[in-house]
C-alpha cells in the first residue's frame, strides 16, 4: 500500500469511529459517521456551496479548523453549522503524481460530506493535474489514444468515479464534465479548435454520467463569467454540433475594489446565456483576497441576492479552508488560522 493509500486509509477508518480520535491541539477531531446507507438530502434549492477538494490533504498536513468560538471541528461540519454551506464540490483528476483528487481520495471526502446531509457536486478535469485556462493536459495513459479512444476513456473514467460513489450510496446532484473550458479539453485533440471533438467529448462525459444518475445536471465550466463572449464562443459551438449538457458552469474572482461592476457583467452575461441557450447557470467557483473578508461578504451578498431569483441554481466558495499562501500563493480562501472570516456569513442570510 502506498503512502496516499494509507492515508486515504486511515481516513476513511477515522470516518467510520473504528480509529480514536481526540480533540486536542495534537490530534484530528472525530469525523462525522459514515456508512452505506442512503441520506436524505434537501435538493434543488439554491446552493450556498464549496469546493473543499484540498481537505484530504491539508488533513494530512496537519492543518486544522476552528470554530468561530475557538472549538477545533471537521471542516465539513464547520462549513454547515457556522458557514451556512449546504454543498460540496470535490475535483477529480486521472492519475495524479501524489494520489491527491485521484477516484479514492474522492469518494472519502463525499462519503464524509454525504454523512452530514451536504450536496454534492463532482468536478471531472480529465487530467492528471489542473485543467484550466492556461493548461488542459492530456492524461499520460491517454496521450496516444484517438478520438474514439478519448471518448472510451472519458466515459470509462466517469463510470469509475460515479460507480464508486453509487457503491456507498453517494448521488451527486450536479456533474461538470471538464473544468474551465474556454477553449476546449484533453488538448490537442478536444481543443475548441476542434468544436465537433470538444462537443463529442462533452457528449460522452454526458451519456456516461446519465448511465450512473439519470437525474443529475451535467454541467459544462468556463471561467471569466463576465466575459459574454468567451460563452458564446463554447456554448455556441455545442449548439451548433448538437452538445448534450443540462447547466453552464462560471467562475468569478473580483478584485476587492472593482467587484461590483464586474459583478454587474456576470449578471448580464448570465441573462443573456439563459436566454440564448436556455439553460440555467451554477456559479461554480468564487474567490477573493482573504485579507478582504469585507468586500468578499459584500460581493457574495450581491451575487446571492441578485440570482436567487434568475435562473441560476448557487454559488460554490472555491477553497475557502486554503491556508494562506497555500499550493504556492493561493491567498483567496476564506479562512483565517484555521477559522472563518466573515467572507462566507453571506451564504448565512
Amino acid at each position: 500500500m502506498n503512502k496516499i493509500s494509507k492515508i486515504l486509509a486511515s481516513a476513511s477508518l477515522l470516518a467510520m469511529g473504528m480509529l480514536p480520535a481526540g480533540c486536542n491541539e495534537d490530534s484530528p477531531v472525530s469525523n462525522p459517521p459514515v456508512d452505506n446507507k442512503p441520506v436524505e438530502i434537501e435538493r434543488g434549492t439554491y446552493a450556498r456551496g464549496a469546493d473543499v477538494s484540498w481537505l484530504t490533504q491539508l488533513e494530512a498536513e496537519g492543518e486544522k479548523f476552528y470554530s468561530p468560538d475557538g472549538s477545533q471541528m471537521e471542516c465539513m461540519q464547520l462549513l454547515k453549522e457556522h458557514c451556512g454551506v449546504n454543498a460540496i464540490r470535490l475535483r477529480v483528476w486521472v492519475n495524479p503524481a501524489e494520489g491527491w483528487n485521484n477516484v479514492d481520495d474522492v469518494i472519502v471526502k463525499a462519503r464524509r460530506a454525504n454523512a452530514l446531509g451536504l450536496r454534492l457536486m463532482i468536478d471531472f478535469h480529465f487530467s492528471d493535474t489542473w485543467a484550466d485556462p492556461g493548461q488542459q493536459q492530456t492524461p499520460a495513459a491517454w496521450a496516444d489514444l484517438d478520438m474514439d479512444g478519448l471518448k472510451s476513456a472519458v466515459a470509462a473514467h466517469v463510470n469509475e468515479m460515479l460507480t464508486g460513489l453509487a457503491a456507498y450510496g453517494v448521488e451527486p446532484e450536479w456533474v461538470q464534465i471538464g473544468n474551465e473550458t474556454r477553449a476546449g479539453m484533453l488538448y490537442p485533440l478536444g481543443s475548441i479548435d476542434n468544436p465537433e471533438n470538444f462537443t463529442d467529448l462533452v457528449s460522452a462525459g454526458y451519456d456516461a454520467v446519465k448511465a450512473v444518475f439519470p437525474a443529475a445536471a451535467v454541467i459544462v465550466h468556463l471561467d471569466g463569467g463576465d466575459n459574454q463572449w468567451l460563452y458564446d464562443r463554447i456554448f455556441g459551438a455545442l449548439a451548433t454540433h448538437g452538445g448534450k449538457y443540462d447547466m453552464i458552469g462560471m467562475s468569478l474572482y473580483p478584485e476587492p475594489d472593482s467587484w461590483q461592476g464586474t459583478v454587474d457583467d456576470m449578471i448580464a452575461n448570465i441573462n443573456h446565456v439563459t436566454a440564448t441557450y436556455g439553460k440555467p447557470v451554477m456559479i461554480c467557483e468564487v474567490g477573493m483576497d482573504y485579507r478582504e473578508a469585507e468586500a468578499c461578504n459584500a460581493m457574495l451578498s450581491d451575487i446571492i441576492a441578485r440570482t436567487e431569483n434568475l435562473n441560476v441554481k448557487g454559488v460554490f466558495y472555491w477553497e475557502p479552508e486554503a491556508p494562506a499562501g497555500y499550493n504556492g500563493g493561493y491567498n483567496k480562501g476564506c479562512f483565517d488560522n484555521g477559522a472563518p472570516t466573515a467572507a462566507l456569513d453571506a451564504f448565512k442570510m
